[in-house]
């Protein structure tokens, strides 16, 4: 353990439930509290809950505040409409790498809330800053290490922490879809990180281990770190620094939905660099038919050329291996493929992302 580590409103919380501590991205965190499966489980079929407070909210205000976001994102936040919508999108360099990807939450054209990854929270931070005063935007951005986050996922997410947090059965309590509220002082997203419905509540740091404690008494399960990228991989969503990364464009990482170009005046950071340098690769899923582990960076030999897989595990739904994987462009879903285990090619098959959703394996080519 790295003695230097980053601590989060609610680690007292997690040593007194025994969990399992490790250093991620400088911070000291759960990654279990007993199985990983278990937990892993709870959240597909009931609720499980993960402190995510080591990742930083932001907040942008000012007259400006629309305008910039519109410079600095590969995806168009003037596609949200209604207060409080959220927006998925990768923040690019000029070369059209991505720095982070992230969530804007609107409330006004002067009012936002960011939410940036905790390993690249500082860069992220230092090239917003660098941003702004490039183009001499007139805005405030203020990190909120307030807060505490707590993210409820699974089918009864919801219900459970409506249970345990009586302002969720306000009128506004809880938002749509990929939407936000703001209650209180507590801002409640309707977001996650995998692939089932629930809420990431932001909370004032001191008011996150009583919270905490209360949606375990509503039957809400902790989990770690290790369920947390099981459920994410099955629900294919990407991991920053596994799947993509300052040298990986969006359009070969899988992303090209977060891209958006219609507005031909929008010149945004990253633009010409994808405009010039079209997709060479395309993001797949695998599952492996041989007895094996799929891991990061192994080979992947197909029809049209090499590729790599950029994350992989174990499945618990699938109850097999399964991996992201760049490879060729001409790769289709539903190919069989080998992969480079210790030295052995053992087979596998393509698939389209995700595998599961809303605790169904999908497994179609």
């Amino acid at each position: 353990m790295n003695l230097a580590a980053k601590q989060t409103p609610l680690h007292a919380a997690h040593l007194g439930a025994g969990a399992r501590m490790v250093d991620f991205a400088g911070w000291e965190m759960p990654v279990s509290y007993g199985s990983q499966i278990e937990e892993h489980q709870a959240v597909r079929r009931d609720a499980g809950m993960f402190d995510v407070s080591h990742m930083l909210a932001l907040d942008l205000a000012g007259p400006d505040a629309t305008i910039w976001l519109r410079g600095l994102l590969a995806n168009d936040v003037a596609k949200l409409k209604d207060r409080g919508k959220a927006l998925y999108s990768c923040m690019l360099n000029e070369r059209g790498g991505v720095i982070d990807d992230l969530i804007v939450y609107r409330f006004n054209d002067a009012d936002y809330r960011i939410v940036v990854n905790a390993g690249t929270a500082d860069k992220d931070v230092a090239w917003m800053r660098q941003r702004i005063a490039a183009v001499g935007a007139n805005v405030t951005l203020q990190g909120r290490r307030d807060l505490a986050m707590i993210a409820v996922q699974g089918p009864r997410a919801i219900e459970r922490a409506t249970t345990a947090l009586p302002e969720l059965a306000t009128a506004n309590g809880i938002p749509s879809p990929f939407g936000s509220a703001r209650v209180g002082d507590l801002l409640i997203a309707r977001t996650g990180y995998t692939g089932e419905d629930g809420l990431e509540i932001a909370v004032p740091a001191v008011r996150a281990e009583a919270m905490w404690n209360a949606l375990v008494t509503a039957g809400v399960r902790p989990c770690g770190l290790g369920a947390r990228d099981t459920l994410r991989l099955e629900a294919g969503m990407n991991l920053y620094g596994q799947d993509m990364d300052e040298n990986t464009s969006p359009l070969d990482a899988g992303l090209s939905w977060t891209v958006d170009m219609k507005d031909e005046t929008r010149d945004f950071v990253g633009r010409e660099a994808l405009q010039t340098n079209p997709p060479s690769q395309r993001l797949l899923g695998l599952i492996l038919g041989d007895k094996g582990m799929l891991r990061s960076h192994m080979k992947v030999f197909t029809a049209a050329g090499e590729g790599e897989t950029t994350s992989g595990g174990f499945s618990p739904s699938l109850e097999k291996s399964i991996a992201f994987a760049r490879v060729p462009l001409a790769t289709q879903p539903g190919e069989s493929v080998e992969v480079d285990i210790r030295g052995k090619r053992l087979q596998a098959r393509t698939v389209r992302l995700p595998f599961v959703r809303k605790g169904k394996a999908l497994d179609c080519p």
